[in-house]
């Protein structure tokens, strides 16, 4: 019974199209087959010319008009004469040029032509569907996306969870039973948080940054930010209303914060607004210090993005991930991705504080240190960088804008 009701709307379609279409055929056949009335209206003419001719011989027989006169008139026929004999010509090649049977084929594949346009980009079957219609349709998806609850549910029913370190979980039992005696203690809130994520108890990890947000006197753009970005690892980057309203408290405290505005593009992608997302990211791709974290993610995505939104992008040189970099961040579970790029972190940390290097590397440690929750650990690298480069004006923009970014000033 669906089939049916779904194939009469379509047959009646193709029967209307059918039929308008041999219509205007037909239209375009009846004005070739009348392209050939001026050719006989000329002829006729021609005849005519020629009759006034003999009317002005016998005119002039009778004496109705003399020699001068029948002169002029002469003179004016003829040229009327050779007019209309010139016209008639012309009209006979004119028709011979574009025969019935030209019109009928030349109508036939504009027809068909238009058939297959609309086989290809058309939708047989299916309703009109206006812009604003699309958009409460699109409004709706958003409102009716799953919870957070939900969604982590789903994801850690399928994530499977390797076996821990033993002295990893031997410090994480510490830090539990630390906290336990100091519920108040905002780091060892913010270290449990991280490392019950690393062992995947993402509940657990949630509990501690929301009792942070609670306990916190002042907080900052970071703080709702490392709970959404807790949400959204919990449910395999999936980002849900929960996540969402954390993401737009940060941004209200820091309105260029990267990590958040990368989040809040991926959620508006997710609920099928590519236009929005691509509107966020590409100027955040674009104007981001070389080495922030959602740099590689945006450069990612972003063809894709702009392509569902109707927009023709390159990718600014420089800015695209290399094959292995998004093989390997495909690879990797959520928490492998955490643990590796807190290794990174440690290990650009360890080779800035020995060898140093370019205000672009520091920047970058400034900008991954706040993105994993390390706010004082950024706040005095920020410092030191600014002793560093204290005599070079550009490292010390880029340092302000990385330091804009991030929340940090």
């Amino acid at each position: 019974m669906g089939s049916e009701g779904k194939d009469g709307p379509v047959i009646a379609f193709w029967i209307i199209a059918i039929g308008l279409a041999a219509a205007v055929v037909l239209v375009l056949a009846r004005a070739s087959m009348d392209a050939e009335a001026p050719e006989d209206g000329a002829r006729k003419d021609v005849e005519i010319y020629k009759a006034q001719l003999a009317e002005v011989e016998r005119d002039v027989a009778r004496g109705v008009v003399n020699e001068s006169e029948a002169k002029t008139l002469r003179t004016e026929i003829a040229r009327r004469l050779l007019a209309a004999d010139a016209a008639a010509h012309t009209g006979t090649a004119a028709t011979r040029k574009t025969p019935i049977w030209a019109t009928l084929i030349a109508g036939a594949a504009a027809v068909g032509l238009a058939v297959g346009v609309y086989m290809t980009v058309g939708a047989p079957g299916y309703g009109d569907m206006p812009l604003a219609a699309r958009l409460d349709a699109l409004a709706n998806r958003a409102e009716e996306r799953p919870s957070q609850a939900v969604a982590q549910r789903a994801f850690q029913a399928t994530m499977e969870r390797p076996a821990p370190d033993a002295r990893h979980l031997s410090l994480v039992e510490e830090l539990r039973a630390a906290i336990a005696e100091r519920p108040d203690d905002l780091r060892g809130l913010a270290l449990l948080a991280r490392n019950e994520a690393l062992l995947g108890n993402f509940d657990a990890a949630i509990s501690a940054q929301e009792s942070i947000l609670a306990k916190k006197p002042a907080l900052d753009a970071s703080d709702h930010r490392n709970l959404a970005e807790l949400m959204i690892v919990a449910t395999g980057d999936y980002v849900s209303p929960e996540a969402e309203a954390q993401l737009l408290e940060a941004l209200q405290k820091a309105p260029s914060d990267g990590a958040s505005l990368y989040y809040l593009g991926l959620m508006h992608d997710q609920a099928g607004r590519p236009d929005r997302a691509f509107a966020l990211w590409r100027p955040l791709l674009e104007e981001s210090p070389t080495g922030s974290p959602w740099v590689p993610l945006i450069a990612d995505q972003i063809p894709r993005v702009a392509e569902q939104a109707g927009i023709r992008y390159v990718l600014p040189e420089g800015r695209g991930p290399s094959a292995a970099d998004i093989a390997a961040a495909q690879e990797m579970a959520p928490e492998d991705r955490a643990e590796m790029i807190a290794g990174m972190v440690e290990g650009l940390a360890d080779r800035l504080a020995t060898q140093g290097g370019p205000p672009e590397h520091w920047a970058r440690l400034i900008a991954a240190q706040s993105v994993l929750g390390n706010n004082e650990e950024a706040q005095a690298i920020l410092a030191e960088a600014r002793q560093v480069f204290a005599d070079r004006a550009e490292a010390l923009t880029l340092f302000a804008r990385v330091a804009a970014s991030q929340g940090l000033e």
